[in-house]
């Protein structure tokens, strides 16, 4: 077992530590982000520990995707060339007091998976990749600090995701199992956790892998949980009702919430479920809430530059949603913004454009890769329809279009060169053939990876026209940030292990 080096320092009061934590906070879109400060500048010094702990992680994220989203925030306002650059527009948390980095390894390998880096960030345990809070040998399991918190101090908690409610990263704060895959058994795990608000995705299996067992979502109003399906009800959703377990009314792929690029207006956005998390969680004890940008690592996977800002900006409106709670409570609540590894190798800068970007291209991007595979690539299939109609469809969801457009000559970085129209025809060929990629083959791997050729070389294209590249459909080893705001926060400057970021929130919160 680790043993918790950090812990007996930690535990020194808090007020020793928050006295040079005060700070100014800066309003959003400020380029100015705010430092430590020794004079008191807004935030009195306390001795006990927050009541209201916000953790947010944005599955995937790591520098690239912040700084990508923030780019194209100061692109969409300038245009592709601006007479003098003015830089991004800051992310609600890049303007938080306390920055840091956590390196993201596991005991499998340096490019870690979800299940494992969450529980790290969960535990403070390292683990094999796949693994949800249990120990390399599959026969110890480790507590999360949800159920600490719960147990020791009290706290309500809710657990927040924009994918499927059993997936990888919410399993780690309420589950226990040696693979992510055994989705039924977290469900179970789920619905025992007793804890008081869930929102998000669909369970995946809620049967079992046999579609024989009882659902979970009926385990789950057996043990007393209003299980909702639509936005009418959680709207009307109240603390008076008790633990709930909200699931979208409108599911998109894999039975995940839409990504943000593809949500009608009217539909929540994540920051809506935050929001109404803060409402069903307030008590005076005390709440822990876990919110993740899950879709922010599947945009990553299929290197869709656009859904993947589309999706960290979603992330930072709902980190707006905690900071508007903070303000009311200043020397009681923390707030965390992290991710548990990169995914997609993503740069800010591509062979093709050298030092020159046009992130604004991005803002022609209409859709998300899996809405234009549902809506459109299914369809070209079942009705082999011709190329010349796809492109036009290309421009209209992506505004690529090829040199003899009527209005090519007023959008000259958005035109398809004879290269790039080769590799889209290649794609489409490919994608009518109806034959699944060949991973073995490396050539069509490196170009389509898993994903529809097609669609997956429309977002190649136009990342590369906009100055966006991905290395990998993979995860990577880049080390994340670790964003902090409020009460404890100068605990995480610095560089250090992801299982630390653990430590320092036990420790804090002088948890056994």
């Amino acid at each position: 077992m680790k043993k918790n080096i950090l812990r007996p320092i930690l535990a020194l009061s808090a007020a020793a530590i928050l006295t040079v934590s005060a700070f100014t906070f800066m309003p959003t879109g400020t380029n100015v982000i705010a430092a430590s400060q020794t004079e008191n500048t807004g935030v009195s010094a306390t001795s006990t520990a927050p009541k209201y702990v916000f953790l947010f992680i944005g599955d995937g994220m790591s520098y690239p995707q912040i700084q990508a989203a923030s780019d194209y925030l100061g692109a969409k306002k300038q245009g592709n060339t601006p007479e003098i650059l003015k830089g991004g527009e800051n992310l609600s948390f890049m303007n938080f007091p306390a920055v840091g980095s956590a390196t993201t390894f596991d005991s499998t390998s340096f490019c870690p998976d979800s299940a494992s880096t969450a529980t790290s960030i969960s535990t403070g345990h390292k683990t094999y990749s796949s693994v949800i809070n249990m120990d390399e040998t599959k026969t110890i399991s480790y507590e999360a600090i949800t159920e600490k918190v719960k147990d020791q101090l009290g706290y309500k908690i809710g657990v927040i995701t924009t994918v499927n409610l059993n997936h990888a990263t919410p399993a780690a704060f309420y589950a226990h199992q040696a693979s992510r895959n055994n989705y039924y058994e977290i469900g179970q795990e789920m619905v025992e956790s007793g804890f008081d608000y869930f929102a998000g995705g669909g369970l995946l299996n809620p049967t079992g892998k046999n579609e024989d067992q009882e659902s979970i979502y009926s385990l789950a109003e057996k043990a007393g949980y209003n299980v909702i399906d639509t936005q009418a009800e959680a709207e009307a959703l109240t603390p008076e009702d008790g633990k709930s377990i909200i699931i979208g009314e409108n599911l998109a792929d894999s039975d995940s919430l839409n990504y943000s690029n593809d949500r009608p207006d009217g539909e929540w956005a994540l920051k809506d479920y935050v929001a109404k998390g803060i409402e069903m969680l307030d008590n005076k004890n005390g709440f822990f809430m876990m919110v993740e940008g899950g879709k922010i690592d599947w945009a990553c996977h299929a290197n869709d530059a656009g859904s993947t800002i589309s999706d960290t900006i979603a992330l930072s409106e709902a980190v707006e949603e905690a900071v508007d709670f903070y303000k009311e409570h200043p020397t009681e609540t923390l707030i965390l913004v992290t991710g548990d590894h990169e995914t997609g190798g993503l740069t800010i800068g591509y062979a093709g454009t050298d030092y020159d970007t046009y992130l604004a291209n991005l803002t022609n991007q209409k859709i998300s890769y899996a809405k234009y595979d549902e809506e459109y690539v299914s369809k070209y299939v079942e009705e082999n329809t011709p190329f010349e109609t796809v492109l036009k469809d290309i421009k209209e969801n992506f505004g690529l279009m090829t040199a003899d457009d009527p209005d090519a000559a007023n959008n000259e970085k958005l035109v398809l060169t004879d290269y790039e129209l080769s590799k889209l025809k290649a794609a489409y060929d490919k994608t009518m053939s109806g034959e699944e990629v060949d991973s073995s083959n490396q050539e069509e791997y490196v170009l389509y990876g898993t994903y529809e050729p097609l669609s997956v070389t429309i977002t190649h294209i136009l990342n590369n026209k906009s100055g966006i590249n991905f290395a990998s459909y993979a995860h990577t080893g880049l080390p994340v940030g670790v964003f902090a705001l409020g009460n404890g926060q100068d605990l995480f400057n610095g560089y250090y292990d992801n299982t630390d970021i653990y430590d320092k929130v036990a420790g804090l919160l002088d948890i056994e």
